[in-house]
């Protein structure tokens, strides 16, 4: 009797842990699943990535390396109580876009890093900015008959400033899609 209870216990248990998604429960401890991007601490121009939970908050447990794709390039990066190093230093004021991609899905941002005597400063961009700044221009354009041609030639300067920064038309695309998975729930 005894034995028939605890083969119970066990198939009971063993259902239970088979039943629930994988990727929801075990793929969260030690995973990251956001991060954010900073100065590193030491002030040497690289840029410190942070691995942070859903309300923000860094997550202190991450350690190992993980995959990274920083402006199409792929870095492994080394995490130690939460912090990972990008090994290359910003030499001037650039677009960044980093992405990371686990079990869950893929994670990828857009920053603009200000570099200044004082150090970096990266900015973080939106994925709705690049929507709507370029589209505000286009609809004052239509709008305004006589500013067309300076809608376009904003729109061109636009372009090409981004292009010269960093910001090809492939890490735009990503940072759109991200954004929309993001505010959809995917």
């Amino acid at each position: 009797m005894k034995t028939l209870l605890a083969l119970q216990s066990r198939i009971c248990l063993l259902f239970i842990l088979f039943s629930f998604p994988i990727s929801g429960v075990f793929a969260q401890e030690g995973g990251i699943r956001d991060f954010e991007i900073r100065e590193n601490l030491i002030k040497n121009d690289k840029l410190a990535i942070i691995a942070i939970d859903s309300s923000g908050h860094p997550q202190e447990s991450i350690n190992g390396t993980f995959q990274f794709v920083i402006n199409g390039f792929r870095q492994e990066l080394r995490f130690n109580d939460g912090v990972g190093i990008a090994p290359n230093a910003i030499e001037s004021s650039v677009f960044v876009f980093i992405k990371h991609q686990n079990q869950s899905g893929s994670t990828g941002k857009l920053y603009y890093v200000v570099k200044s005597a004082k150090g970096i400063n990266p900015v973080f961009i939106h994925w709705y900015y690049l929507i709507l700044i370029p589209l505000a221009i286009v609809i004052l354009g239509y709008m305004f008959k006589r500013l067309i041609v300076i809608a376009i030639l904003l729109l061109v300067g636009l372009f090409i400033f981004n292009y010269s920064k960093g910001l090809n038309l492939e890490n735009l695309f990503d940072t759109i899609v991200h954004g929309i998975r993001g505010m959809v729930g995917y």
